[in-house]
């Protein structure tokens, strides 16, 4: 693990191991709902030794002004109700992935040909898949 960390230049919150019932992932994927966000995944890293974070949620967005409604109202409620803001965000120049890094939690809000390409279930296929479309 401090190999991984030397190379990723991010350490992981070890005190605070996240569980399915989070209050985090709960207020993510309530955001997410929210901004009609579309096949909502979370996917259980935590016995994957080689994973960076506890938990990945993807979600779907078919338009770039859908991805920044998801990605900013995820920002805004996490830090209302968690008081957390993100260890970092990427991809908000050209809002095809963008990627919200909570350092135990990763979220991923993509356009359908964006997931469809990058396919992340399947790179981290070893990982529980819950989803959350109602």
């Amino acid at each position: 693990m401090e190999q991984l960390t030397a190379l990723t230049g991010r350490k992981k919150k070890i005190a605070t191991r996240l569980t399915r019932n989070s209050k985090i992932i709960k207020t993510i994927i309530e955001a997410i709902k929210d901004k009609k966000g579309v096949h909502i995944v979370s996917l259980d890293l935590r016995k994957i030794n080689e994973a960076v974070a506890d938990f990945f949620i993807v979600c779907e967005a078919t338009s770039q002004p859908q991805v920044r409604a998801i990605a900013d109202n995820v920002e805004k409620m996490v830090k209302e109700k968690c008081g957390e803001n993100p260890y970092r965000h990427e991809g908000y120049s050209k809002l095809q992935w963008v990627l919200i890094d909570y350092v135990n939690v990763v979220v991923h809000i993509m356009q359908p040909e964006t997931r469809k390409f990058y396919r992340l279930e399947e790179m981290w296929s070893d990982a529980g898949l819950t989803t959350h479309d109602e």
